[in-house]
């Protein structure tokens, strides 16, 4: 019987905006689960006096409730196998890890060595990237510096902190903001890291399921400030951020943006794949997160794909039902991505 993959949550965002009191709270929460916390360096606030063990050598720090925390030695991949080979030997023990990146990270290549690394991948599960924003000066931080704005783009869970130093009008223009970058991602405010921890873990964000989490208030304002243009197209929508080009709209132009495509015809399975293999060699950087359920020619199951930058994987889904009204929905989550183009190569990748 093959062992089960170890999960791990990658926690990232900008200084000072709580992760450190969110994975405190997560660290000293009776759940039962013993977590291996990985961090760039430990910080003097990080670790209280429940340290049990301390090897300066080792840079593994044993806490009173079980879990464990470690610095990043060499680079990632070198520090979880590590941690892989010691829980098999029975030297360490733990359910889970959390990845705790510096704030100004792209969490980008971390997720990516969790597919890239054949080693990794056969003894980890990558289940969610969590981001938190500070929202007394996440305006500044997402206009000044990209970093912030792709630690958005790839989450599957923003919690909102310091939401009580703002006011209403301008939580409410964030989280607006926030949505239009990714709509994928579920928000929370959070007050001092007081998170349950079904927000935390076992989200499956990198699940291939054919559940695709969009807020549904995001397409709904997206139809509403478009229903004023002339579009051929009908069945798909259009990109959250195009509003910035109205005046009426105080909309701040992200270099991360996000869009849908929506289409009830069946996708030529040649030509889709031939056009998603060709956007993600030429903008596959760009690419933060994309995923998609799929009605395809000649397939009664539904297909689900996602990717992070250049990886992408597809499975099969449950069967469609007899009633259920078969339709692809995509979102694609990215820096300046040619919206134009791949709206178009979606569509010229449909059964004619």
């Amino acid at each position: 019987m093959s062992t089960p993959l170890i999960p791990a949550t990658i926690l990232t965002g900008f200084l000072g905006s709580g992760k450190t009191t969110l994975l405190k709270r997560v660290l000293s929460e009776a759940h039962g689960s013993r977590i291996a916390v990985i961090e760039n360096e430990f910080g003097e606030e990080n670790i209280d006096n429940d340290i049990l063990v301390q090897d300066s050598k080792e840079q593994i720090v044993q806490m009173s409730n079980g879990c464990i925390c470690c610095t990043i030695r060499d680079d990632l991949r070198v520090t979880l196998a590590d941690l892989a080979t010691r829980r098999r030997k029975g030297e360490l023990v733990f359910d889970r890890i959390i990845i705790e990146t510096t704030g100004v990270a792209d969490p980008g290549p971390v997720a990516q060595t969790f597919f890239m690394d054949d080693e990794i991948a056969s003894q980890y599960l990558l289940d969610s990237v969590l981001t938190l924003v500070d929202a007394k000066h996440a305006g500044q931080q997402l206009d000044s510096r990209l970093e912030a704005q792709r630690q958005v783009g790839f989450a599957d869970q923003i919690f909102i902190s310091k939401a009580d130093l703002v006011s209403a009008d301008e939580l409410a223009a964030l989280q607006h903001r926030l949505a239009h970058m990714n709509p994928r991602a579920k928000q929370s405010v959070v007050h001092f890291g007081d998170v349950p921890l079904k927000d935390v873990l076992d989200l499956r964000g990198f699940n291939l399921n054919a559940k695709l989490d969009i807020d549904p208030d995001f397409l709904k304002a997206d139809e509403a400030e478009h229903d004023h243009h002339d579009h051929d197209h009908d069945h798909h929508d259009h990109a959250p951020g195009e509003a910035c080009n109205h005046p009426h709209h105080h909309q701040h132009d992200d270099d991360v943006k996000s869009f849908v495509f929506r289409s009830d015809k069946a996708f030529d399975p040649a030509k889709l794949e031939d056009f998603l293999g060709a956007i993600v060699q030429i903008y596959g950087p760009r690419m933060l997160r994309y995923k998609g359920v799929l009605h395809m020619q000649g397939i009664d199951r539904k297909v689900v794909f996602q990717g992070v930058h250049q990886l992408m994987g597809s499975d099969l889904a449950s069967a469609w039902g007899p009633q259920e009204h078969r339709q692809s929905k995509l979102v694609f989550i990215g820096i300046d991505l040619p919206r134009d183009i791949i709206l178009q190569g979606l569509e010229q990748s449909l059964v004619s």
